[in-house]
């Protein structure tokens, strides 16, 4: 896991270089302190996916390039086997798998999503990004904090929302809760 972080983090820093973008200036654009996007490129800490999300719109590129390592070639359809997804394990209580990595030209990011309980006592991390966002709750039931809002789904429920508002998802009942995300 250390060394995927790593990977990514080295892809992150090099696409910035190639850029001729300081780390400063992606820090503005992030909105985050620029020691945390230090943290980042130098694989000390996780990368959440809005933020490679944001640094893969801002670079105009795939996200997967960032994931992966490799360009998407897939341009007339591509299919994720169940379970197969790209694994972006971005937080401890989120764990991601891009649905569609390798179609190149996405207009949208579609992930898998599964959140764990939290255990007691830990707060709730939120994070915005630019755009809008889908969500349809597959199974267990979560609670979605949006903006100064806190709506339950259940099972078969979705959400759609500006993501560029603070948001965050909480798994419900002491079990997992998984949705499709759409990042647009």
């Amino acid at each position: 896991m250390q060394e995927k972080i790593r990977e990514i983090a080295a892809r992150v820093r090099e696409m910035r270089e190639i850029m001729e973008t300081e780390q400063e200036e992606m820090a503005r654009h992030l909105n985050i302190p620029v020691e945390t996007y230090r943290d980042y490129e130098e694989g000390n800490a996780d990368i959440p996916a809005s933020v490679l999300y944001e640094i893969s719109q801002k670079f105009n590129v795939e996200m997967g390039v960032l994931l992966t390592g490799e360009n998407p070639r897939m341009h007339i359809y591509t299919v994720t086997r169940s379970n197969h997804g790209v694994s972006v394990e971005r937080r401890k209580q989120y764990r991601y798998q891009n649905l569609a990595a390798n179609f190149i030209h996405k207009r949208i990011e579609p992930f898998l999503v599964t959140v764990d309980p939290k255990p007691a006592g830990s707060e709730i991390h939120r994070n915005s990004h630019p755009g809008q966002e889908f969500n349809f709750l597959i199974e267990g039931r979560m609670k979605i904090y949006i903006h100064n809002k806190e709506i339950v789904l259940e099972k078969g429920d979705s959400i759609y929302f500006d993501s560029g508002y603070d948001h965050a998802m909480e798994a419900l009942d002491n079990a997992p809760a998984t949705f499709l995300a759409i990042i647009l």
